[in-house]
């Protein structure tokens, strides 16, 4: 059984990785160079645990509201009504598309109160406590807010779930399966979407015919697609005796990445299932069920 995951390029030395494959190690030879130091394999279990120990929130227990009198920016106002993030607020206001009490605003820094009439683009505004919710999405679900066109979505999930408003951090694929959080903390989700961040994720792929070590190593090291170049930052399978299950590892939040990346040599994916997102994984959550993140949990993903 073989469950290294193969290390892909960085940026920073472009080396070819080692690939564990069968028990042996094979390593590109360039010139008798050492390996650059950092180069790892990390484990892949069939079902991935995140490192803290987290404290589960039970289902379906709303988080309790806190009321409170106090003066706050108004870009953190709108970041916490799950509008955009402070930046992002910050050239809202600019721009002369908030009012306050009546009055435009295009003064930053400037304070308001929790019972303050903060209208932006017409739409009242409300300071809302913050909410963090995980998803095991089920196959056939749309990863959107509103879609006229789709029978299901996964807001139909979370619905009842609390009174603030909240929405997906990225997306999933309609047949891909996994780890989704929902949140209306616009600045967390922002960090944790932006690609500057190389925020981990990994996923448990399932194929139509075996995965050949060579293929794999190209994976590892790179391929060209049509929007440009794409590296696994891990690689591996899942069980060394049925090659057509595999891990991946990748940071890469373009649109259908990892389908690409098997389809480009031939593959066709017949599962995909996030198994782990910024640290968070679906250990006991069922599919199509939700559990609130603990605060331990909260702190950590503020932490990336």
């Amino acid at each position: 059984m073989n469950r290294n995951f193969s290390k892909g390029r960085t940026g920073k030395t472009g080396r070819k990785p080692a690939i564990k494959t069968g028990g042996k190690q094979e390593r590109p030879q360039r010139g008798g160079r050492r390996p650059a130091e950092g180069k790892k394999v990390i484990q892949l279990k069939k079902r991935i645990e995140s490192a803290p120990k987290k404290e589960v929130s039970l289902p379906g227990k709303r988080p309790k509201k806190t009321a409170t009198t106090g003066e706050m920016r108004l870009n953190r106002f709108i970041a916490n009504a799950g509008v955009c993030s402070r930046r992002e607020a910050d050239k809202y206001i600019a721009a002369g598309l908030v009012i306050v009490n009546g009055k435009t605003v295009t003064e930053l820094g400037v304070k308001v109160k929790m019972n303050d009439d903060v209208r932006f683009d017409g739409r009242k505004l409300n300071a809302e406590k913050k909410v963090y919710l995980l998803l095991n999405k089920p196959k056939d679900f749309v990863t959107t807010t509103e879609d006229p066109h789709a029978e299901r979505t996964v807001m139909d999930l979370v619905k009842d779930a609390c009174d603030e408003r909240i929405y997906p951090v990225g997306r999933l694929d309609k047949t891909t399966t996994g780890v989704l959080l929902f949140t209306n903390d616009g600045e967390l989700s922002d960090r944790l979407t932006h690609p500057s961040h190389n925020i981990k994720k990994i996923y448990q792929v399932s194929l139509d015919k075996p995965l050949t070590k060579n293929d794999m190593l190209q994976i590892a090291e790179g391929i060209e697609l049509e929007d440009g170049s794409i590296a696994a930052d891990a690689i591996s399978y899942i069980d060394g005796n049925v090659k057509t299950e595999i891990g991946i590892e990748i940071h890469s939040g373009r649109n259908r990445i990892v389908r690409r990346i098997f389809e480009h040599l031939g593959y066709r994916v017949r599962k995909l299932d996030r198994v782990y997102f910024a640290g968070l994984t679906k250990k006991n959550l069922s599919r199509g069920k939700w559990r609130f993140l603990s605060h331990k949990e909260v702190q950590f993903l503020k932490m990336k």
